[in-house]
């Protein structure tokens, strides 16, 4: 139950939504039993008017049932002495009716007052887990698979409305409706009662037995169905891959064997939930049967102080009992799966973020001198990627990273902006530990452009100008100039205001490309890392985009990473790693000179 609390708490302040909620509960309640009480009378004056109640005076007030009662059967009394039968039937049915109508009006308040809390609650879920995601560093989603994540922000969290909320509801609401239900049949009659008394715990053992692996199933349910979203996100993303291989037959293999186990642990969950319901409700009939049987027994032998008509009532009030308790078993299964799915959703919003701001830190705003990676290691999950790497860039200088995948290029250059965080050493700017400083100000220091061109289903101007309000349009036109975007972006049929859709599919790779240069011309950062920005292009757009990374990188600090080593031979200092370490640093001509590991790669690309 931690779990469900837990999930309630995202309503919190509660006060505004239950008092309310309760009260109409109880309202609602109230006339509820007055309109079934209704029926002793609707039958007495129907067939034996004759044996109405006579009340001949109206009694003092007070807030009791005897009062109510006493001064309905005053004024029923006195519309079939005065007047007819047919009047007093009018007036019990006017009663009824409008007993009636409050008791539904009551009952429609209710929900809209927990309507209200049923969606903070979800707004609260998902605004967290998605500030959360947000807040993640770069590791967590390269061991988790997309589509599982995507599961749990949709499926999993509509699951929590379903259930948790629906719950809530039930939990609020039945127990209040079964212990007015009771005060009823205790008054009406104490030793019925307590046989009536026998179906309520029974049915919760059955039904917590029952449940006992219902959360388990439903776990493992969800968990499966984050496998089947991941699969239709691969197979939409890779279409292309999975028909130039002739694929098609193994990916839905692959899929039927996750689907149809999912459909096992469903059918299993689902059968285990339905199966309260039936249940509930033959305990209940069990036990109806019981106080028929009792009942009749007392009648035969005198000891029942009930009238026919008094009787069928308590009986109906008996059945009346048995709906909260068949919605208290289906809810505590319900609650079982939402519970299984809160807990997938915890099991984001609980990890750890381990890029963490620093209690003393600082801002920053400029870069004045100079970048310093000191003594730096670096490992993920145990396996070292850097080892005790030093390295000092100048402001204004242009240092290239260059060696064989895997030697820890772009770790390095993720190490800057603190995607992730160092294992061992420091990286100091400006001669602070860049973990001393506001996160966002540091991040805001520099400009990125990867080898893939990530790009939004948007505009062309909100993606140049992306994460900044209220962009001047001009600066937008000269940002995409620079980085050769111009000419292509005004042949668009909207120009500027173009969308290009999902991941800019849109767009050939170059122009992919320009724009995300052009997005980091926007930026104007006093720091660039340009992460092979030109290896996945054709020649015609390597020149259009190497020309626009030229002066994208004048007056800047640039830290370059290039597997084509024609784009980075003019720059001031070339860096080449190695499984980790820095083995060779210098200019062009310093490290073709030496006939060492980067001379090497160069006669391998067959450049000279």
């Amino acid at each position: 139950m931690k779990a469900f609390f837990r999930l309630l708490s995202f309503a919190k302040p509660w006060h505004r939504f239950w008092p309310k909620y309760l009260l109409f509960i109880i309202l609602g309640l109230i006339f509820g039993i007055a309109n079934f009480a209704l029926i002793i009378p609707v039958l007495n004056v129907m067939f034996t008017p004759q044996d109405v109640t006579p009340v001949t005076e109206l009694p003092e007030f007070s807030l009791t049932i005897a009062f109510f009662k006493t001064t309905f059967y005053y004024y029923l009394y006195k519309m079939i002495s005065q007047h007819s039968v047919q009047a007093a039937l009018m007036y019990v049915c006017i009663v009824l009716a409008v007993a009636s109508f409050f008791a539904n009006w009551m009952k429609y308040l209710g929900q809209r007052a927990l309507a209200k809390m049923r969606t903070y609650v979800i707004y609260n879920l998902r605004k967290t887990l998605y500030d959360k995601i947000s807040r993640l560093h770069i590791g967590y989603f390269h061991d988790q698979r997309k589509g599982n994540i995507l599961s749990i922000v949709s499926n999993d969290v509509s699951e929590v409305q379903n259930c948790i909320t629906y719950s809530f509801q039930i939990i609020l609401r039945e127990p209040i409706l079964i212990i007015g239900y009771l005060m009823v049949l205790l008054y009406m009659s104490v030793q019925l009662t307590v046989i009536t008394l026998v179906a309520i715990p029974a049915s919760g053992f059955l039904i917590s037995r029952l449940s006992r692996r219902l959360r388990r199933n439903a776990g493992e349910a969800q968990t499966l169905l984050g496998s089947l979203t991941s699969t239709f996100e691969e197979t939409i993303s890779g279409a292309r891959i999975i028909k130039a291989f002739n694929a098609q037959h193994y990916v839905r293999r692959q899929f039927d064997k996750v689907n149809e186990r999912q459909r096992a642990i469903l059918r299993k969950v689902m059968t285990r939930q339905e199966l309260a319901s039936p249940l509930s409700e033959f305990l209940g009939v069990f036990v109806a049967a019981s106080v028929l049987f009792y009942g009749g027994l007392m009648q035969a032998t005198g000891h029942l102080n009930m009238s026919g008509y008094e009787f069928i009532a308590y009986i109906g009030f008996y059945y009346l009992i048995l709906v909260p308790v068949k919605n208290l078993s289906n809810a505590y299964t319900n609650l079982q799966r939402g519970m299984a799915a809160g807990d997938r959703v915890f099991a984001i919003i609980d990890m750890p973020v381990d890029i963490k701001k620093s209690d003393d830190s600082v801002p920053v705003n400029e870069f004045k001198q100079q970048i310093e990676y000191r003594n730096v290691s670096f490992a993920y999950k145990q396996e070292p990627v850097l080892r005790n790497v030093s390295l000092t860039i100048e402001k204004g200088k242009m240092i290239a990273l260059v060696g064989l995948s895997g030697a820890g290029k772009s770790t390095f250059a993720d190490l800057l902006p603190r995607f992730y965080d160092v294992s061992g050493g420091e990286i100091l700017l400006d001669g602070i530990d860049i973990r001393k400083y506001e996160p966002k100000d540091l991040i805001g220091l520099m400009g990125i452009v990867t080898q893939e061109a990530i790009l939004f289903n948007d505009t062309v101007f909100n993606n140049i100008a992306f994460g900044i309000e209220n962009a001047e349009e001009e600066a937008v036109i000269q940002a995409a100039k620079v980085a050769n975007a111009h000419e292509f972006i005004m042949e668009m049929e909207q120009g500027y205001h173009t969308n290009i859709g999902d991941r800019g599919v849109k767009l050939s790779g170059g122009q992919r490309q320009r724009l995300s240069i052009a997005r980091a011309v926007f930026k104007n950062p006093p720091i660039l890392i340009l992460d092979e920005a030109t290896s996945a292009l054709d020649t015609e757009s390597e020149r259009l985009v190497q020309d626009a990374l030229t002066r994208l990188m004048e007056n800047r600090t640039s830290l370059v990473i290039a597997h084509r080593l024609s784009t980075i031979r003019h720059a001031d200092k070339i860096v080449v790693l190695q499984k980790g370490e820095i083995k060779e640093t210098g200019t062009h001509d310093e490290l073709m000179a030496k006939n060492g590991i980067y001379q090497r790669l160069c006669e391998l690309q067959a450049f000279n």
